[in-house]
């Protein structure tokens, strides 16, 4: 009697599980190391009794041709064992890279009791978009369940629980009532909800809880948001992760709830092996933990976060401390400067305006309105005298020619050598400023404009900048970019009188046509049945596809949209098919 009543009491303590919704750097082994035993320390204290981590959170994610060096991998094993030593008191779900006989995974390792008891290894390995995930590992064969006293736990990584039939079915098949997803999702706008959907449902097509550890941070051009969540059987949302921050999210999963018996496997992989793990002995006082369901972000915050966590993240793990921005007066170069400010702090963001002969009064103004109303230093740099220095010494050679683009590019040329002498000098970051409707049209200057090391708008285009730029005053309640950069047609200011829309279309048609031929793949013939003049979407098409080799030379960007030039979208430079 007394033995029933005490596995009684034990069944009633609930499972509490911690996902650790985290930052790593990518090749920084003992860092990473550091990081997670923190967050172990952080779920023991909860009375956590599983904590998870993302995908590849010990290597960082994506370490990309890393993995092809052999002492790298060891290195990541040796770290491995050496994170176990903080499995104790909690079992650690921990994503990591295993080599086994030879052959690489991206693996989730089960560490528990200080050791490593088991290993999970991905079997669905993307392979398109920003993935590349079949240059660099094996698939894994093998379905685990792990028994952790009456919680039987599945552990599979990111794409493996994106397929309606993927290895949790096998899972929850051979016994499982809780099924832990640990992710490295790269971000891109209205990602989210998405994910949100696909997670319900596999959680009520299985009856399951489901349990998704997501990556937080910036990694080169790609951002990872977090938003971490469990899901009980039935759908609901129990907890969920910020957005953009580092979390640790909390919840007791009652297992009374999993639908059951599970009297065989369904599809969804190979064999299922059946680990029991010792359980740590459960205490009915642990601390009380409130289910938090983070908010969720209206779209242009979700973007703008986004812009700030990829920028803050690319600086500070590359080990810089400044920045410097061409401010120019116009949308471009007063939203990179917000973003700047907001992720590294206006001491260490530089403005430098350069006018020539043809800026206006209103946007050198506006340049100095933009420093004053964020509270960074601005630094004027003429461009006159050296222009004229060009001319003259290009003046024999140029001799009875009129003046067209040639000049225009010298200026732009004239700005970017100013701001890399700066960025030799002082050992600041240049960030440039370009959208991705211009680097999509080529409407930029090769070491000019382009010029610099980072790129925050890259994959913004123009229409969203104007968004995000209403956006970012909204939120300071005061229009800290002057409202006359938003109300004043764009222009690039290198002839008199000149603006954008003498060599392109209106951005809100240009912009919808690019989204056609660039985000969505769509034939010239396809987008003219949208509406679109067929002259109008030629010329549009032909400016992408002629301006390949530009994107090429361009300085890496953040990933915002579903198909960012370079990772997503890989084009041949020398190319005849229209």
């Amino acid at each position: 009697m007394n033995e029933k009543k005490s596995r009684s009491a034990a069944a009633a303590i609930p499972f509490r599980v911690a996902l650790a919704q985290v930052d790593p750097t990518v090749g920084d082994l003992a860092g990473n190391r550091e990081l997670m035993c923190k967050y172990i320390e952080m779920a023991k204290a909860l009375g956590a009794d599983l904590v998870a981590f993302p995908e590849m959170c010990l290597t960082g994610y994506p370490p990309e041709d890393l993995l092809l060096r052999p002492h790298f991998v060891a290195d990541s094993k040796a770290a491995l064992r050496r994170l176990a030593s903080c499995a104790d008191g909690i079992t650690v779900v921990a994503g990591c890279v295993y080599n086994r006989g030879g052959q690489v995974h991206n693996a989730a390792a089960v560490l528990h009791r200080k050791r490593i008891v088991g290993v999970y290894c991905k079997q669905l390995l993307p392979n398109y978009g920003v993935f590349d995930e079949k240059r660099y590992f094996a698939p894994g064969e093998e379905n685990i369940v792990w028994h952790l006293g009456e919680a039987g736990i599945g552990v599979s990584i990111c794409e493996d629980i994106w397929l309606n039939d993927g290895p949790h079915l096998a899972q929850v098949g051979a016994g499982a009532g809780v099924i832990v997803n640990i992710s490295s999702s790269p971000y891109h706008a209205g990602k989210h909800p998405g994910r949100q959907k696909m997670l319900r449902a596999r959680a009520r097509a299985t009856g399951a809880y489901v349990c998704y550890a997501n990556l937080v941070g910036g990694q080169d051009e790609l951002i990872f948001d977090g938003g971490s969540m469990i899901i009980s059987p039935t759908g609901k949302m129990i907890a969920m992760g910020t957005q953009f921050e580092e979390d640790l999210v909390v919840a007791d999963l009652d297992l009374s709830a999993v639908r059951g018996p599970r009297k065989s496997a369904p599809p969804g992989g190979g064999p299922v092996a059946a680990r029991k793990l010792q359980p740590y002995k459960r205490q009915n006082d642990r601390p009380q933990v409130a289910c938090r369901v983070a908010p969720g972000l209206a779209r242009w915050e979700e973007v703008y976060c986004a812009l700030v966590l990829g920028l803050r993240d690319y600086v500070v793990k590359n080990r810089f401390e400044k920045v410097t921005i061409g401010l120019s007066g116009g949308i471009d170069s007063a939203l990179t400067a917000a973003v700047a400010v907001d992720a590294l702090g206006s001491e260490n963001v530089i403005g430098v305006t350069m006018p020539s002969r043809y800026t206006s009064n209103a946007t050198l103004s506006d340049s100095g309105r933009t420093a004053r109303n964020f509270g960074i230093r601005l630094i004027t740099l003429p461009i006159e005298n050296a222009f004229r220095a060009y001319l003259d010494d290009l003046a024999d050679v140029f001799d009875g020619l009129a003046p067209d683009t040639t000049e225009e590019n010298i200026q732009a040329r004239i700005r970017g050598n100013l701001l890399m002498a700066l960025s030799n000098k002082f050992g600041w970051l240049v960030i440039t400023t370009g959208n991705k409707s211009e680097t999509s049209t080529g409407y930029c200057t090769l070491y000019g404009d382009m010029a610099g090391g980072f790129s925050i708008l890259k994959d913004v285009p123009k229409t969203w900048v104007y968004k995000l730029a209403e956006h970012r005053n909204r939120q300071a309640g005061a229009d800290y970019i002057p409202q006359s950069i938003i109300d004043r047609a764009p222009s690039a200011e290198l002839r008199p009188d000149q603006k954008d829309e003498d060599s392109l279309p209106p951005y809100d048609v240009l912009d919808q046509i690019l989204d056609a031929y660039i985000e969505k793949d769509k034939s010239r013939a396809q987008i003219e049945k949208m509406g679109f003049d067929p002259g109008l979407v030629a010329r549009v098409a032909g400016l992408v596809d002629r301006n390949e080799y530009k994107r090429r030379q361009a300085p890496p960007g953040l990933k915002i949209t579903p198909k960012a030039f370079g990772r997503d979208r890989r084009m041949p430079i020398v190319n005849r098919y229209t």
